[in-house]
């Protein structure tokens, strides 16, 4: 029988990280009128989960909100961004990583190594992926940031974009259990409260077949 799913907010944790954000990117969000509920992070390495993204804004906000809260967040990115000259240098100074197509590992494993290298060296290694892979209404969500967390045993966070209250909320992390039903269900219970800009394009929360 497989564990159950498990909550765990950064509070709880005894490698917890108090984190140092950017002054004026919190100005610009206050401007923008809005507020975040963040305490840090559980530990050294993990993934975020974004949802829903039905919106250009949402990269925006989120930007602004990595540097407000001090995240160092890494991120999926097609290969052919970083072949753009200026574009792609800010692309990857932003946290992009290139998806690497014609790795024999596949993307998932490459990313799991390297989260994995990334704590034996005592070295922050966060990925952050909206799971919808889209702003657009999708039947379900991609699996490929499920399975790094699942794979490199680490948290995944639940991350969203309240338009509706102006919040950006990241306080929840799960352990994720491998009963793929379980663990999204135990999402579901806090992302239900999210209201994306357009919600009418956020895709069901489960898993592509």
């Amino acid at each position: 029988m497989l564990p159950q799913p498990r909550l765990l907010e950064a509070a709880d944790s005894q490698q917890q990280l108090h984190l140092r954000g950017s002054a004026w990117a919190q100005r610009l969000l206050r401007l923008a009128g809005w507020r975040w509920d963040f305490d840090g992070l559980p530990g050294m390495q993990g993934v975020i989960l974004v949802y829903p993204h039905t919106s250009n804004w949402d990269f925006v906000v989120g930007v602004l909100a990595k540097w407000a809260l001090g995240l160092q967040l890494r991120f999926w990115a097609k290969d052919s961004l970083f072949r753009v000259p200026v574009f792609g240098a800010w692309v990857r100074w932003l946290g992009g990583v290139a998806v690497r197509r014609d790795s024999p590992q596949g993307l998932v494993r490459d990313t799991v190594q390297d989260m994995l290298a990334a704590q034996a060296r005592g070295e922050m290694y966060w990925l952050a992926m909206a799971p919808e892979g889209t702003r657009s209404l999708a039947p379900a969500w991609r699996s490929g940031a499920y399975q790094v967390a699942l794979q490199a045993q680490v948290p995944a966070g639940l991350a969203y974009l309240d338009y509706a209250h102006k919040t950006i909320c990241l306080r929840r992390f799960v352990l994720l259990s491998g009963d793929m039903q379980a663990d999204l269900a135990l999402m579901a219970q806090t992302f239900n409260a999210a209201h994306g800009l357009k919600p009418a394009l956020a895709s069901p929360i489960r898993m592509k077949s």
